[in-house]
């Protein structure tokens, strides 16, 4: 099982607050939502790239 690490990321209270709606809205936490977001942006990248090994 993969270690769960702390980052931490500086943003703006907007870009928070629309996280928050975000994550409500589908029913996840503000930070499994950040999580799920930057899971689908490597996936994405990934895709069009090649995969990034470790």
């Amino acid at each position: 099982m993969d270690e769960n690490i702390t980052f931490t990321f500086r943003t703006t209270r907007e870009v928070i607050n629309k996280i928050k709606y975000i994550a409500e809205s589908n029913g996840r936490s503000a930070n499994k939502e950040i999580e799920q977001l930057v899971i689908q942006a490597i996936k994405t990248y990934e895709k069009e790239n090649g995969e990034i090994s470790e």
